[in-house]
């Protein structure tokens, strides 16, 4: 079981939805039903709640092999399906942290769970925390794949998207990016920081639902190809020099065939992979891009990619601050699209 997991045990499973997806923004939730075995089955879990009638036995002595399993000091809430003696009788029997009603709205459910789990936390924080665990899962199991395999699956990016937008979302950019700027890996950080800017400035556009999953979904995989980059290069802990950075250079090109190879990638995030680096007067890389040629959803990563590697933090220099970072990007004219650059700089001052 995932450490921190959550377990909602329900007789109502179709009515546990809404309830379930409350929970996992917070910490990973497995639902389990009068109809499993229940043995066992809540062992290291970080908490219980009870969405099932007191008043049945077979639920009750089901739950209460749950909360043996779990072991002490787990907290439990009881949904109450009614508020009768026998009831709560039956809750305090079982050992219940609090006793709500049935149909308390999942957000309460879920701020009361995050009391008990991760005191001193806020909703906020805690659904920020849970989007990068999960955005980081993805963003590692896809270098791995890339540098033990060579390819990546598609369909794998897809669970890092939600996370991430729900997070900035919920908790904001700057919880965002204070709990991303926490990682040590320097390329684990930089994608999930280009990511959650992406999300943000996705989000402030007032792109459509499937335009912000797209942009998130090339944010994750655009520096793919630094798997191919050696570590000694990707991993020095201070600046590179001429024939170094030339190496790096490589990984937008080696990122573009890393995914043309595995399939299934859209054109859109083919070509933000492989021209991130692209400028508007011809002087990026790979392909000497300018002007027209490079497609907005390009320009957007391009900013948030600059954006991220001044404010996030290197083993040689402290992150920069946000008002400097924005300074650099209006001082480059001729190179970046301006009018995204200040829509850019309206979206974190935002935040």
């Amino acid at each position: 079981m995932e450490p921190g997991t959550l377990i909602l045990y329900t007789d109502r499973p179709d009515h546990g939805v809404r309830l379930r997806g409350a929970l996992d923004r917070i910490a990973p939730c497995r639902v389990l039903t009068i109809h499993d075995r229940a043995g066992g089955d809540a062992a290291g879990c970080a908490g219980l709640v009870a969405d099932v009638d007191l008043l049945r036995p077979a639920a009750v002595q089901a739950l209460r092999g749950l909360v043996a399993s779990a072991g002490p000091g787990t907290p439990l809430i009881c949904l109450m399906h009614g508020m009768g003696a026998r009831s709560t009788a039956a809750a305090r029997a079982l050992g219940a942290s609090l006793c709500l009603p049935v149909d308390t709205a999942p957000h309460v459910v879920t701020e009361a769970m995050l009391a008990h789990v991760q005191p001193g936390r806020s909703l906020a924080e805690a659904v920020v925390a849970r989007g990068a665990y999960r955005a980081g899962a993805v963003i590692t199991g896809l270098l791995d794949a890339a540098r033990s395999t060579g390819t990546v699956d598609a369909a794998a990016i897809e669970g890092g998207l939600d996370p991430i937008l729900t997070a900035v979302g919920a908790g904001g950019l700057t919880n965002w990016l204070a709990t991303v700027r926490s990682y040590d890996d320097a390329t684990y950080q930089h994608c999930l920081l280009v990511a959650g800017l992406a999300a943000t400035f996705a989000i402030d556009l007032g792109f459509s639902e499937r335009d912000r999953h797209q942009l998130v979904r090339a944010a994750l995989v655009h520096d793919v190809g630094k798997a191919r980059i050696p570590l000694a290069i990707l991993n020095k802990p201070g600046p590179l020099d001429p024939a170094e950075r030339t190496v790096m250079r490589d990984h937008a090109a080696f990122g573009h065939e890393i995914l043309v190879a595995a399939g299934g990638f859209d054109p859109t995030v083919l070509a933000v992979v492989r021209h991130h680096h692209e400028l508007l007067d011809g002087s990026g890389y790979p392909d000497g891009l300018s002007g027209g040629a490079i497609p907005d959803p390009v320009r957007l990563t391009t900013i948030c990619d600059i954006y991220a590697a001044l404010v996030e933090r290197r083993p040689y220099r402290a992150p920069m601050p946000s008002a400097e970072a924005i300074g650099v990007l209006k001082g480059m004219t001729g190179k970046l699209d301006m009018a995204l650059v200040h829509a850019f700089a309206r979206t974190v001052s935002g935040s």
